[in-house]
């Protein structure tokens, strides 16, 4: 049976940013430390004027199929992953096909279109939903094109301000890919919360505290449901463990509690015995609290062992390289984290063939799905086709009153704002207005 996964992977970052540290600290009254050693993110992307979740996600899939040399008919499924919709009945993928269609001959009117909602782990589950297309072969020899895309914009003022990011990654799923092969094991961790919600608003209603809880428990079910039907893990088997990633101190957390879990009763453990002492044992404590409050303790003691800190630079700090400079991406967050990792390999010229990822993927409400990815021989030519870097340095830098005005333009009960692009756009798709039934409409701008 051959194997499916990512054939090609396209980025797309919305073309304002906002430097946390050097703007948005400084008219906050704030320490540039905490966007930058706390919460991880130096700069925010934001969208312009004329993009969105349509606009960014068709670019990221017109660069990836005109570089694949792809036209409508290879693609038999278009699904879209976002929790940044603005329709409620019509999916995104129908406008992201319709923008494709004035682009290239031909149309997609025999692919199967679809959007996915689960919070940030809906790309993911999109991704599983093309995997098991291809594997029931019902895609008649075709492609499916998976986007990810949000604005992952909060009301000014509250806490995840600083998280803010936007844009879209593309993703093309197919047999014999040329990136990554996808296991058929996964693991899952899902429980009803109520720790990040949007109930008929534009912006979330967060419990900060408990969506961190809730994030790490849901991905310690995962992994364990995962080793369940696949192998027990060991740190060594993995060179990197791309995590959701709403910032890199979230990560820091989930990095740590997964070295633990899978250097338990292995040869690590063992080694760091006489410098930290053994694991703690729920079965040794008479008490749970007891137990828990022995666990921090050590947690704290093995995050400063240069063991820990070695892996955590090797297999986790290349994740994200990224993220630091555009932010979340809600569903786009744990692909930006794959790539970040197979570009920091490609540009140490380090051979990944044949090696595995471990993909930690999380949407609030909550679920958390483990799967591992076999690295495939041709994908140190696929990243470096990827232009992020460019797209990233080339971004207009927003003053403070610039970004409450940007702000303002894209929250829908504001309506109307009055300012122009700070770009101009040049061979993409843009957002041009409102039709007769209030939908929204789109041009390619050569």
């Amino acid at each position: 049976m051959n194997p499916v996964g990512i054939d090609a992977v396209e980025i797309w970052t919305g073309k304002l940013e906002l430097d946390l540290p050097g703007t948005l600290a400084p008219a906050k009254d704030e320490d540039p430390d905490k966007y930058r050693k706390g919460i991880g993110i130096e700069r925010s992307s934001f969208p312009d004027l004329y993009e969105d979740i349509v606009t960014m996600g068709a670019n990221a899939a017109k660069r990836l199929m005109d570089r694949k040399d792809l036209t409508p008919e290879d693609i038999g499924r278009i699904d879209v992953a976002t929790e940044s919709a603005f329709d409620n009945s019509k999916p995104v993928s129908t406008y992201v096909a319709g923008c494709l269609e004035q682009y290239f001959d031909g149309e997609f009117r025999h692919a199967n279109k679809g959007e996915r909602k689960f919070a940030c782990v809906a790309g993911t589950q999109s991704i599983d939903d093309a995997y098991n297309w291809i594997r029931a072969g019902r895609n008649r020899g075709r492609a499916a094109l998976v986007i990810a895309t949000d604005t992952a914009l909060y009301a000014r003022g509250d806490p995840g301000e600083s998280t803010q990011g936007a844009g879209a990654v593309a993703m093309l799923i197919d047999e014999d890919p040329d990136l990554v092969a996808i296991s058929n094991e996964q693991g899952y961790g899902s429980m009803d919360e109520t720790d990040f919600l949007k109930p008929n608003q534009q912006f979330p209603s967060v419990d900060g505290q408990r969506s961190m809880q809730v994030y790490l428990s849901r991905m310690r079910e995962a992994v364990e449901d995962f080793e369940s039907v696949a192998w027990d893990m060991h740190p060594d088997d993995l060179a990197y463990v791309p995590f959701h990633t709403p910032f890199p101190g979230m990560v820091r957390k989930a990095a740590l509690l997964g070295y633990r879990h899978m250097s338990r009763d292995t040869e690590i453990e063992d080694a760091l015995a006489d410098e930290i002492g053994r694991q703690p044992r729920e079965d040794a404590f008479d008490a749970r609290e007891d137990y828990e409050d022995a666990i921090r303790d050590y947690m704290d003691d093995l995050k400063q062992t240069d063991q820990y800190r070695a892996w955590y630079d090797d297999a986790i700090e290349p994740t994200l390289g990224i993220s630091r400079h555009v932010g979340n991406w809600y569903t786009g967050s744990v692909h930006i984290a794959r790539i970040a990792a197979l570009q920091s390999a490609a540009e140490a010229g380090r051979d990944l063939a044949g090696e595995k990822l471990l993909v930690g993927s999380y949407g609030s409400g909550a679920q958390a799905e483990i799967h591992a990815e076999t690295v495939q021989p041709n994908w140190d030519h696929e990243i470096d086709q990827l232009n992020i870097d460019a797209q990233i340095d080339g971004r207009y830098d927003l003053s403070h009153d610039e970004y409450e005005l940007v702000h303002d333009s894209h929250n829908y009960e504001k309506g109307s704002v009055d300012i122009d692009p700070f770009t101009e756009p040049s061979d993409e798709f843009v957002f041009t207005g409102w039709g007769r039934m209030n939908e929204r409409q789109y041009e390619y701008i050569e």
